[in-house]
């Protein structure tokens, strides 16, 4: 938030951190004031109260969430504070002129205590709340959350902690929110949980009535549906069980994206175990090739922790390996950080700082030889374009393989027509370690091999790719 403005009754201002499940949670108490008449101030002066929903997944998060907090204590003074941070106790101790603080999810208890704050108008304009509800992303692609918290033990986390465990949405409530985002102008969905796959087991995969439609809370059938909306539906995260089998014929339909986000952490079967991740990755080199014979242009993308407590030399040397041969299109990585109160903090044989990042190092720049090997390949190939930005040297979309900044970009050049939102085809011309350049078909005669990309962008690369936090 920047620090002018005029001051107005009844606005709220609000800081989102975090994943982006959390900006979900953002968009849905902005949605709730919004309904009741409150405005979204932009700045601290302009506002009467300020949200601060924050992360905690990583002790760097919880220092930007501290140091968030602090901020709008001391530009505004009433803070309300909210997400995984909001249920720890020693945040009321750090700040205790807070408002309120309260943990994900407890949306009730953020807007009582922006009504105590700021009563609400005297006469809310519903009409001013689109049926799709508020977002903090751009008008073309949205998040869509179909489950909240987690089931799985891993021992480097704690999103169970914070966020509890795993509660499902009944499909029914999912593809109406869906279906009014798509109708609001949403090009692409992007789908998230902790983990995908599972969801639906809380529920016990029961059913709900979708338009005369019976639909079971279970992945498969869900996506199903999503992808008759006609729109582009991506897939974060889902891990390597046998249910993820199911949704590559969906793929051949193209009623999903060829795109999984795997979280997959490592590969050494020793370190797994201490990480205490799902035993079915015992089969996941075995499961990429099945996947890949059925769908060719499947892109693949993962999160990797080095340095975790234990890993030798010849665990990391294992997962080099295991690299080398999966053949990964997306890959971010972590040196493993003692989060306060995860398990792993008290296993044995802590590696030391330096050589976290010497692997760290090591890693990307393996996956950089693999991913730029990769991006060659695609020279001359023709791929869809969905426009995220229209600029002087022609706009910036994402192809199917790129996730919304976490992955790549496609570069448009040319004399062309573009808006943003549009899905385009284009062939590429040029490839680079992380992004591509393309020509919209019409335009192709154009193109100039000297182009560049221009000067204000920042190409992703080893020293500046990000994991999404999970």
């Amino acid at each position: 938030m920047s620090k002018t403005s005029s001051k107005k009754s009844a606005r709220i201002g609000i800081i989102s951190l975090g994943c982006a499940k959390a900006l979900v949670d953002s968009e849905r108490i902005l949605t709730l004031l919004k309904m009741e008449g409150y405005e979204i101030a932009a700045d601290y002066q302009g506002a009467q109260a300020v949200i601060v929903n924050t992360c905690g997944f990583l002790d760097s998060a919880r220092a930007e969430s501290f140091q968030a907090i602090a901020e709008a204590l001391d530009e505004n003074g009433k803070v309300i504070v909210t997400g995984c941070l909001g249920g720890d106790e020693a945040v009321l101790k750090r700040f205790p002129k807070l408002l309120s603080a309260s943990g994900p999810g407890q949306f009730e208890r953020v807007v009582k205590a922006v009504h105590d704050a700021v009563p609400p108008p005297h006469a809310p304009y519903l009409d001013l709340v689109p049926a799709a509800g508020l977002r903090l992303t751009p008008p073309h692609y949205a998040y869509l959350k179909i489950s909240e918290g987690c089931d799985h033990a891993c021992s480097f986390c704690i999103i169970p902690h914070l966020r509890g465990k795993q509660i499902s949405r009944p499909a029914a409530d999912i593809l109406k929110e869906a279906e009014a985002l798509v109708q609001s102008g949403v090009r692409e969905l992007l789908v998230i949980a902790q983990d995908l796959t599972a969801y639906g087991t809380d529920l016990k995969h029961s059913e709900s009535d979708w338009k005369g439609r019976a639909v079971k809370a279970r992945l498969p059938e869900l996506v199903f549906e999503l992808g008759r909306l006609g729109v582009w539906v991506r897939l974060h995260y889902v891990y390597p069980h046998p249910i993820a089998d199911e949704l590559i014929p969906l793929m051949r339909q193209g009623l999903v994206l060829p795109y999984l986000d795997i979280p997959f952490q490592h590969a050494s079967p020793k370190v797994l175990k201490a990480m205490r991740r799902p035993s079915y990755q015992d089969r996941t080199l075995e499961r990429i090739r099945k996947w890949r014979g059925q769908v060719p242009d499947l892109v693949l993308r993962s999160t990797f922790i080095v340095g975790f407590p234990g890993e030798s030399e010849e665990d990391f040397r294992f997962l080099l390996e295991w690299l080398e041969a999966a053949q990964l299109d997306r890959v971010g990585c972590f040196t493993f950080e003692a989060v306060e109160g995860a398990p792993a903090n008290a296993l044995p044989d802590q590696v030391p700082e330096k050589v976290k990042k010497k692997r760290w190092e090591r890693l990307m720049a393996v996956q950089q030889r693999i991913s730029a090997a990769k991006m060659n390949r695609k020279l001359g190939q023709r791929i869809e374009v969905l426009i995220d930005e229209v600029d002087a040297w022609g706009g910036i979309g994402r192809s199917i393989g790129d996730s919304p900044e976490v992955d790549g970009v496609v570069h448009l050049v040319g004399d062309l027509h573009l808006t943003v939102g549009d899905i385009i085809d284009a062939e590429v011309v040029k490839a680079e370690d992380y992004d591509l350049v393309a020509k919209p078909l019409q335009c192709l005669k154009n193109w100039s091999a000297s182009w560049a990309p221009p000067t204000n962008h920042k190409p992703i690369s080893p020293a500046t790719m990000k994991p999404r936090v999970r």
